[in-house]
């Protein structure tokens, strides 16, 4: 296997080194961008906008940009988190000449029904960022989602310490694989620390802030407010772990999160929140658009590891990227990095933090 970092770099320069030519207009309503010079051309579902602001303010830009500088045609759709509309656009890209379909399946029956429909019109498949189980995408863009419940289990440890603790899981959407293995990531470390007590877990159906909201209410509540250190699997869920705890006066809890958003990121600043997990949305663009390229020009794709498809009983080619945890002390390298800017982070209340760690 490929070292993971390496393999990031050579994605990088991959879209730069001999791929450049025209580009087409951005799709911001279902409109093909234009004018792409290879044979082919792209469709990408996103999946929502409620499970993490990232699909729009990161992922749809960046992909755009990535097929522009390839000279690739493509269309960017979101599915609003209905998994019929996923499939109505699905089946409209693929009449309007899709050869390439990417996706962030909404569930897994339903993106198999899509890869399904997609290969019966030739069209090649790639699961991004979420691999669909039972599915049949020949390809497989994400980062080490294993890893990234690891560095949130000892992302919480490091913040409880060696002191006795109760905790609570408050894991993503069961039909989401990828909630599935940051838990067991999760779990991998804090399982071992006696030290902790697990008082709750509970999946967050569809990532849903609200639904984290009374789920984690209603732990807070069975357990009397005993609840040290919370194990959130993403800033949305542990914003709404947050406010619940603010509303019974409880400040400084450790919360953990993902995807180095806005919120979450402000929230570390204050206090809030104990560490994110940053994946970059750049990387994962990237690495998405030069295999996309890669079938398009009939031409091996590079990848650097497989994933276990355990419902389809197949490993599935995969390039997988390092997450990365942030705490309060770096999170100025998600700025530099340009995931968030120091603009949209450092407003308000949060301009002092912002000043103090450098962050301009």
């Amino acid at each position: 296997m490929v070292r993971r970092r390496a393999m990031t770099t050579a994605i990088a320069a991959g879209l730069v080194f001999g791929l450049a030519a025209c580009g087409g207009d951005s799709d911001k309503g279902g409109d093909n961008g234009g004018g792409g010079s290879a044979e082919g051309k792209v469709g990408v579902i996103l999946p929502d906008t409620e499970s993490s602001p990232r699909w729009e303010s990161a992922d749809r830009p960046l992909l755009e940009a990535a097929f522009k500088e390839a000279g690739v045609d493509y269309v960017i759709q979101n599915a609003e988190g209905d998994a019929q509309r996923m499939a109505t656009i699905a089946e409209q890209m693929v009449t309007e000449g899709v050869t390439v379909l990417a996706i962030v399946n909404l569930d897994s029956a339903s993106g198999a029904q899509i890869q399904e429909q997609a290969a019966s019109q030739g069209v090649s498949t790639i699961d991004y960022d979420r691999l669909t189980l039972g599915g049949s995408a020949e390809y497989y863009v994400s980062f080490d989602n294993t890893e990234v419940g690891r560095l949130q289990g000892q992302g919480l440890a490091d913040c409880l310490g060696d002191k006795p603790a109760n905790i609570a899981y408050l894991n993503g959407s069961p039909d989401d694989n990828n909630a599935t293995l940051f838990a067991d990531g999760a779990h991998e470390v804090l399982d071992k620390m006696t030290q902790y007590t697990k008082v709750g877990e509970q999946a967050v159906p569809g990532w849903e802030p609200d639904q984290a909201a009374t789920i984690f209410e209603q732990m807070y509540t069975q357990n009397g407010g005993n609840i040290q250190g919370v194990l959130a699997a993403n800033d949305t869920l542990g914003n709404a772990v947050i406010q619940i705890l603010a509303r019974n006066g409880q400040k400084g809890v450790p919360v953990t999160g993902q995807d180095a958003s806005v919120e979450g990121l402000q929230n570390i600043l204050a206090g809030n929140q104990c560490m994110t997990v940053y994946k970059s949305a750049k990387e994962e663009a990237n690495a998405l658009a030069k295999l996309a390229i890669a079938l398009i020009n009939g031409e091996d794709a590079d990848t650097n590891g497989e994933s276990e498809d355990t419902e389809g009983n197949r490993k599935v080619p995969s390039v997988l990227l390092d997450p990365v945890s942030i705490t309060r002390e770096n999170v100025k390298d998600v700025v530099d990095d340009g995931q968030v800017t120091a603009e949209e982070l450092c407003t308000g209340e949060f301009a002092a933090a912002c000043t103090e760690l450098g962050i301009k």
